[in-house]
């Protein structure tokens, strides 16, 4: 009897104890967290995120005509992005996408180019908290939140190489090669959505190279982000300088083009250059639905493929409408941080992922174009019969005269002529 009443005192506290214990587990858990939340906002400041790509620009042009005197980015709400989210989500710097649409190619996608990069201009001039650089020490110098400028979609230079000089001369320090459509000498992702320069023979053609190699001459980041398998694979075999993918995700765990496949990720490895990982769900879990845990997946894969030194971010906010449940905006990169910290990422692997593998990749990319200074620019132009359109003026064909007259001149004046003629024909037979 004693025995059976001491075996039930047994099963009473342990059943005691279990219950004390599921109901302490919250508390643990919590207490855990905000271990985990605080070491994860330490390690952010001490290594502000340098983010690859976002999409306020093209927002401020579709809800507001590039108009910024209207508006206060400070606390702006219609956006996932503005200074007061930057800050809380310790963004140290910031890539500005100034994207064209495709729909613009082989016409006025210059231009859309231009107002894109003004846009970013004047925001980052007319706010104290922000700071227009164009190098890697001016991201290191800045004590406020670095801004640069990233082309997206190769379709801006209009296929020519002094316009590429240009938009470096303007501040760009990288382009995207493609977008959702080919160029004439490159080769998108995306397929069937635009249906421009569809029967290509080649993925890189040999101007597609030449825009590679001016690239690397003037310092401008190569960003393989949308480009087609082919293309990534052949700048990768012809480029000097480590290439990014501004905002791009493993394709192992997504099938999708827009994302990296591992034989391409041990290519970058090679090369020492970066992926920054896409946050968009469709990239991220193939769904529009996914939560951190599925994001950090594509970093802890890609560690394994690449190494951490291979990996940074690149967001995409503001360009793309699903993003996991806990990153809604800019403010909540910590949350990231915290997942991978609680995976066992070290404090050097998130300051690499964070700011220091793409400060190495820039000051990398700086330093092969000053091994180049002595080269002059390249002055080579895309065969006329690559090209699909024929709003391209000819200038070694056209006839400069300066009494040109157009076609309704023209007519005014053939009709004078007929008209003065059959009068002096009248008047003579009179």
């Amino acid at each position: 009897m004693a025995k059976r009443t001491f075996i039930s005192s047994i099963r009473i506290s342990c059943l005691i104890s279990w219950k004390v214990f599921y109901v302490l587990i919250p508390f643990v858990s919590s207490v855990s967290d905000d271990q985990l939340m605080e070491q994860a906002v330490g390690i952010m400041k001490k290594f502000p995120l340098i983010d690859g790509h976002n999409d306020l620009a093209l927002q401020l042009r579709k809800l507001y005509n590039n108009r910024l005197s209207g508006i206060n980015l400070r606390t702006l709400n219609s956006t996932r992005t503005n200074i007061q989210k930057l800050k809380m989500g310790h963004v140290g710097a910031q890539f500005w996408s100034a994207y064209v649409l495709c729909s613009a190619q082989d016409k006025d996608a210059v231009r859309l180019a231009l107002e894109q990069i003004d846009v970013i201009k004047r925001m980052c001039k007319e706010y104290d908290e922000l700071e227009l650089v164009t190098s890697s020490q001016g991201i290191s110098n800045s004590t406020r939140i670095a801004c640069l400028i990233g082309l997206e979609g190769g379709h801006v230079i209009d296929n020519s190489l002094g316009t590429l000089r240009m938009f470096y001369d303007l501040g760009v320090r990288y382009m995207t090669l493609t977008h959702t459509c080919n160029t004439p000498w490159a080769e998108t992702s995306s397929k069937g959505i635009h249906p421009f320069y569809e029967n290509r023979e080649k993925s890189l053609t040999d101007f597609g190279k030449e825009v590679v190699k001016e690239m690397n001459r003037i310092g401008m980041i190569i960003d393989l982000s949308h480009t087609s398998f082919n293309t990534s694979q052949a700048v990768l075999e012809i480029t000097k300088a480590p290439i990014i993918f501004s905002h791009s995700a493993a394709f192992a765990l997504c099938k999708i083009h827009r994302n990296v496949p591992d034989d391409i990720l041990i290519s970058l490895k090679k090369n020492q250059g970066l992926i920054m990982i896409n946050f968009h769900t469709a990239f991220v879990a193939c769904d529009k639905s996914a939560n951190i845990s599925n994001l950090a997946d594509h970093f802890d894969y890609i560690k394994g493929i690449a190494g951490p030194e291979s990996i940074g971010i690149g967001g995409d906010y503001d360009g793309v409408n699903g993003f996991p449940v806990g990153l809604e905006d800019v403010s909540k990169y910590p949350s990231l941080i915290k997942e991978l910290k609680s995976r066992g990422w070290t404090q050097e692997e998130l300051g690499g992922i964070l700011r220091e593998n793409f400060l190495r990749v820039f000051s990398a990319v700086e330093r092969i174009r000053d091994e180049q200074t002595s080269q002059k620019p390249s002055e080579n132009e895309i065969p006329a019969t690559e090209l699909n359109y024929n709003c391209r003026l000819d200038l070694r064909n056209v006839k400069l005269n300066h009494s040109t007259i157009s076609k309704a001149q023209e007519r005014i004046q053939n009709s004078l002529m007929f008209i003065i003629t059959a009068w002096m024909i009248f008047c003579v037979c009179m």
